[in-house]
């Protein structure tokens, strides 16, 4: 009997800075043998530092990871590509009719920090955001059920 074959997920962002980078982290952590996962941006925005300092107390380690486009991934077929902005599901690229495109969004950790008055109250926004992201990526593939389709 052979095993089956991982799910290819692709997590979409604006610049593949945070979430998707956050998304990838904890799905490579909490699903390692079920998923093939990548994340991208429709832009590169660089790896945020503090997305990074977040995942790394969590004990997930993204410092490694490269912020790219849906053109750096070694190949676009994906099964899934889950939007996790909303520019993203907005400008999402065309993927092959086979490839469920959905979208679930999360707050943008760095926006939200912006308005923070200490590093201590922005660093607060990233671990919401984290800890949404990995409360989405425990209950894969559950948790895509019900989610909306990109139109």
């Amino acid at each position: 009997m052979s095993a089956k074959a991982p799910v290819r997920i692709l997590f979409l962002c604006t610049g593949n800075s945070c979430r998707s980078q956050m998304a990838e982290g904890w799905t490579r952590a909490l699903h390692p043998t079920e998923f093939e996962v990548f994340s991208a941006g429709i832009e590169t925005h660089g790896l945020n530092p503090m997305a990074v300092q977040v995942m790394q107390e969590a004990g997930v380690d993204i410092s490694h990871h490269q912020s790219k486009t849906v053109n750096d991934l070694p190949d676009p077929g994906m099964d899934v590509v889950v939007t996790v902005c909303g520019h993203a599901n907005e400008t999402c690229p065309t993927f092959p009719a086979a490839t469920r495109v959905v979208h679930v969004g999360f707050d943008d950790p760095p926006t939200l920090a912006r308005s923070a008055k200490t590093a201590a109250e922005a660093l607060r926004h990233y671990r919401r955001v984290r800890d949404e992201i990995r409360a989405f990526v425990e209950g894969l593939p559950r948790s895509l059920e019900g989610t909306s389709g990109s139109e």
